[in-house]
């Protein structure tokens, strides 16, 4: 058979899969799950280009992974092809453990289970599968090589995953604000001293990239109407499972009903192989599907939750650097008991709170270096004379609440 094909990627152009196992673990099953799971959840509610896919990223990602790894070649940076291509299998494989609907369901089908140990656990699966073919891959993923600068480009703030979703995001959402210079990006990658730096001539690129995550994060992935959204899946899912494990009737694909029935800590996930293969049949349609079939369920909250989001009826938000008081908070919930004849228990459903954070750049953590030409390496908050930057580096959390549109609340601010 004929693994040397080329995929023709929106973004990139051409895409070639660069050798017979990338080709094997493309066509796997638990890979092609990816093409019905979509990059950005529910932004195309918003964006409604948004709708690209995990497979898409993935393939896009190992592609800027074999340029970095060559413009790095080409700088005198020795790369074994065995350590090349185990470097593209990791950025290839990296987000394999991504459940449906992105990140939004996290914290309820698989909480406290990140995406990143399923797909550690894929990546095991796979390579028992392949006869240990993934040693190397699997060693740069979890940052156990000695040579420490192939998980920095698998995993950090400048790593090739941020580079392809911020290119890749602001192409489908037309967010021009996201767009980034990712040809200068990678042909200022370095590496000193076994570990990942950008050249002091690539640093404007590198202020720009920043920029542009922060703004991506305001305008697209924290943007207010996508949390509102988001809040009313998490509560949908919350109430069918609510429903689930008392026993009620409700309909469902095989492999949501499993997971909304049954909840596994990230040790019982190791220790239960049939866990990880239901996963690998769960994506976003499992979702959707059930929301349609879930409109005409007899329980109120939940049929009216699912023909709220099916109509775009959705929550009202309230975004504020300021906390949310706690009036506030009991105020909606008495409204909704009031005006839906709810249980004050189940208003929860009807109504969310909580705290979203931008991110930008996490001073302290595992820096961005930048090589500066007299051999120094500074973070690149001590590089830039951008004040902003040192500013990007804190943390900036917004709180919100949100609530059914029709209710009539009288301390709104």
């Amino acid at each position: 058979m004929n693994k040397n094909k080329i995929i023709n990627d929106p973004v990139y152009g051409f895409v070639a899969i660069p050798s017979p196992l990338i080709f094997d673990l493309i066509s796997h099953p638990y890979f092609q799950r990816l093409r019905f799971i979509r990059q950005l959840g529910v932004s195309d509610f918003v964006y409604p280009g948004a709708v690209h896919t995990r497979f898409h990223h993935a393939l896009g990602a190992m592609h800027l992974m074999g340029r970095a790894l060559e413009s790095l070649r080409k700088k005198g940076i020795d790369i074994a092809d065995t350590e090349l291509e185990a470097t593209q299998v990791a950025i290839l494989l990296h987000d394999i453990g991504h459940g449906p609907l992105s990140h939004s369901l996290e914290e309820t089908l698989l909480p406290g289970i990140p995406h990143e140990s399923l797909s550690y656990l894929f990546m095991k699966a796979l390579n028992k599968e392949l006869n240990g073919a993934l040693d190397l891959a699997l060693k740069i993923f979890r940052n156990s090589y000695d040579r420490k600068f192939f998980h920095q480009l698998v995993s950090s703030q400048l790593d090739i995953d941020r580079l392809d979703y911020l290119k890749r995001d602001s192409f489908f959402t037309g967010v021009m604000e996201g767009t980034i210079g990712i040809d200068r990006i990678i042909a200022m990658l370095h590496v000193h001293d076994d570990k990942l730096a950008v050249e002091e001539k690539g640093i404007f690129s590198i202020e720009s990239f920043l920029q542009a995550r922060r703004l991506m994060y305001w305008q697209v992935y924290l943007h207010k109407t996508v949390v509102s959204v988001e809040r009313m899946v998490v509560n949908i899912v919350r109430r069918a499972q609510y429903l689930a494990l008392a026993e009620e009737k409700i309909n469902g694909s095989e492999a949501l009903l499993w997971f909304l029935k049954n909840k596994f800590s990230l040790s019982e996930f190791s220790h239960h192989p049939e866990a990880l293969e239901i996963f690998g049949h769960l994506d976003d349609h499992d979702i959707w599907g059930s929301v349609k079939l879930w409109r005409n369920h007899p329980d109120a909250i939940l049929s009216g939750l699912c023909n709220r989001l099916m109509q775009r009826d959705l929550f009202q938000i309230q975004l504020t650097t300021t906390p949310i008081k706690k009036s506030q908070i009991e105020e909606v919930r008495l409204e909704i008991h009031h005006s839906f004849g709810v249980l004050r228990n189940d208003a929860t459903y009807l109504f969310s709170h909580g705290t979203v954070s931008n991110e930008a750049y996490v001073s302290g953590g595992q820096s961005i270096n930048i090589l500066m030409k007299n051999g120094q390496v500074l973070d690149i908050v001590m590089a830039s004379d951008l004040p902003t930057i040192q500013a990007m580096s804190k943390i900036v959390k917004k709180n919100y609440l949100c609530w059914p549109k029709n209710l009539s609340l009288s301390n709104r601010h």
